[in-house]
């Protein structure tokens, strides 16, 4: 199939200001790169003539800074969703130039196809190879490509030729029906196939192709610290003590893991424990560490989202293809975070928040309840749904300046009764079956710093001789964040003792 062929600026001339566009990709890889920073470029030059340009922007994920950066920086989009982790898109959400939906990523897919978001008049999306019937094989995610592809009025293809002959046959492309029509989607186990390898494509909605040849220039991941180390330490002592007593089954399950240097070395340390069996992931996002463990045959089989992998891993992967073409699968996230699959499969979840309460109640988007950082992704999906839902977390943050623990989370993404296990470097709780009172004294002992612990006591003490079920002061809830704004040290609270609460 012979697709027009257009330059980047040609292909962003064809969208209009006010329009909802949508971004393939996912995690910041396989995302288009040169028409948004055509597009970009477009807005800054109509604002410089006085002429408004601005669109609503819909992805999988992350995006790349071709998109998320200079669209921001041009401000020229209105309408953000379902996340983004990026400096300036999340400097013009905070400043409310740019109206922020978050939405749980499983989600995202439907509520397009639902018609939730309204019209979406042009997709944007990058494939590794075209096939002669015109069907996309796309690059290094999935993330709602083929939603968008499906649901867009009009498509630009960028066809990156950095990835051809390389990915084809590492995709499975499904869409579940619509309701009242859907059924099971059939994936019995993480090796299993549902769909195509290619997306199909209504030949009469491609605009055109926009030929590029450039990596995802992924960043280098933080290196591995004594905290980050530990935390995945604990993980892995707890997963294996519960593999030992039979709480797991003896095969062990699926893991699912977040993104990030926690994540990494969670993965590393239970990789490296050989008292643990080999085991598969079912995951959004496929990270060095995982490359790493496959070549020592510590991972069976990797299903995610997108491959989001330093330029060296990245190399490695394409470079030993015989091992990972048969043992790693890119699924839409759709799918990746479905709760019938997490359910399903016994996925074991390893998320990270930036904030946990005493209770159990998590926070991982917003600092001091205000200003939102990335979005909530996919944490809750499994969160909710993870055979085990574990939270991890340093103690501390800005050097001590901040408690991750706290007595009330200030904005809760995932509430105490989907958090199972929390760990930080200083150990684990355990909060299965435990009264909101006893979460608090096992959140206490095991998981909060030093530093703090007398201040967490000295907030529980205050609910001591009065009738309640879940000991919370209205007054005190949020004081150790209110010190923190005010003084900028939350080791600086001082908890008020008078509080009348009216009997119910």
């Amino acid at each position: 199939m012979n697709y027009p062929l257009l330059t980047a600026e040609e292909a962003a001339s064809l969208i209009a200001n006010g329009e909802t566009i949508g971004i393939g990709g996912f995690s910041s890889v396989g995302t288009p790169k040169a028409v948004p920073a055509a597009l970009a470029q477009r807005a800054k030059t109509l604002h410089e003539a006085g002429e408004p340009f601005q669109v609503g922007l819909i992805s999988g994920g992350a995006t790349g800074n071709q998109t998320d950066s200079e669209l921001a920086l041009a401000h020229a989009v209105s309408f953000r969703t379902p996340f983004q982790s990026n400096k300036d898109m999340r400097l013009a959400i905070n400043n409310e130039e740019v109206a922020y939906y978050d939405v749980h990523l499983s989600q995202i897919g439907q509520d397009v196809r639902y018609g939730f978001l309204g019209e979406i008049q042009t997709a944007i999306v990058e494939a590794s190879e075209i096939t002669d019937d015109g069907e996309l094989i796309l690059s290094t995610s999935v993330g709602i490509t083929p939603t968008l592809v499906k649901m867009a009025k009009r498509v630009i293809i960028e066809l990156n030729t950095a990835h051809s002959g390389k990915l084809t046959g590492m995709h499975d492309i499904y869409i579940p029906e619509t309701p009242p029509y859907r059924k099971e989607i059939p994936i019995f186990r993480v090796n299993d196939r549902a769909g195509s390898i290619s997306v199909k494509i209504d030949p009469q909605k491609v605009a055109g192709v926009v030929r590029t040849n450039e990596r995802d220039h992924i960043g280098a991941f933080t290196p591995l610290n004594e905290t980050t180390v530990q935390i995945g330490h604990n993980v892995a002592n707890f997963l294996l003590h519960e593999w030992k007593r039979g709480a797991i089954p003896q095969e062990f399950l699926p893991l699912q893991s977040g993104v990030g240097n926690i994540a990494n070395a969670v993965l590393g340390a239970l990789g490296e424990d050989k008292q643990l069996p080999a085991f598969s992931m079912f995951t959004e996002v496929i990270q060095n560490s995982v490359i790493d463990l496959m070549l020592k045959d510590r991972i069976h089989f990797v299903t995610g989202s997108s491959l989001t992998l330093s330029e060296d891993r990245l190399d490695m992967m394409y470079g030993n293809m015989d091992v990972f073409r048969e043992r790693v699968l890119l699924r839409p996230q759709e799918i990746t975070n479905h709760p019938e699959m997490i359910r399903r499969l016994g996925i074991i979840a390893v998320n990270t928040a930036l904030e946990a309460d005493i209770f159990g109640n998590i926070n991982s988007t917003h600092v001091l309840g205000r200003k939102i950082m990335n979005g909530i992704g996919g944490s809750a999906d499994f969160a909710r749904n993870a055979y085990l839902s574990i939270f991890t977390t340093p103690s501390t943050a800005k050097g001590g300046l901040i408690s991750s623990i706290v007595p009330q989370v200030s904005h809760t993404d995932s509430t105490e009764h989907d958090v199972r296990i929390i760990v930080t470097e200083q150990g684990v709780a355990d909060l299965r079956g435990k009264s909101p009172r006893q979460r608090a004294v096992c959140i206490i002992e095991n998981c909060a710093h030093p530093d703090y612990r007398q201040l967490l006591w000295d907030y529980l003490k205050l609910s001591e001789g009065k009738s309640c079920h879940t000991p919370m002061s209205l007054r005190n809830a949020l004081q150790m964040h209110i010190a923190f704004a005010e003084t900028g040290d939350m080791r600086n609270t001082r908890f008020l003792h008078s509080e009348k609460i009216p009997s119910l």
